[in-house]
This record gives structure tokens, sequence and C-alpha cells, in this order.
């Protein structure tokens, strides 16, 4: 089952990544571009045929590895 892991920095932690990719744009005429998040997707293959448990499993390697929860939030999703 294939699983989609979305990282993204929490509201309120600078994401100079992003600011950077927002500058540019700017200079690149698209002026109506408004703030500009930078974040990671991890897609998973996991051996499981239940959706519910496959999410709990992608949920548990976030915790673990994928994010880091002081500065990060996730979600993770079945995707086909």
């Amino acid at each position: 089952m294939k699983v989609r892991v979305t990282v993204m920095l929490k509201d309120g932690v600078l994401d100079p990544q992003g600011k950077a990719v927002e500058h540019a744009l700017h200079v690149l005429e698209f002026k109506n571009v408004g703030d500009v998040r930078i974040g990671r997707v991890i897609d998973l293959e996991i051996a499981e045929s239940d959706p519910a448990r496959a999410i709990v499993q992608a949920n548990e390697m976030a915790r673990a590895l994928l994010a880091n929860l002081v500065i990060e939030d996730f979600a993770a999703e079945v995707v086909e």
C-alpha cells in the first residue's frame, strides 16, 4: 500500500527557503504570490492491506524519524 507523508514547518516557524522562493517568484513578475512555505513529501510503500493500519504505521514512522516534531507538523494519507 502506498502512503504519502507530508511534512511542513509549523505555523510561526521561520521558513527561509520559502521566503527565498517567494522573493524569486516576485522577481520573475509573479506578483500575486503571497506567503510561500516549503515542505517535504515522503512516499512509502508499506506491506499492509488495511489502510487504517498503514496510516498508523506511517504516523509512527513520522514521529520516530521523518518529522522533527519540535518545529514540524505532518500528515499521512493513503495514495493510489
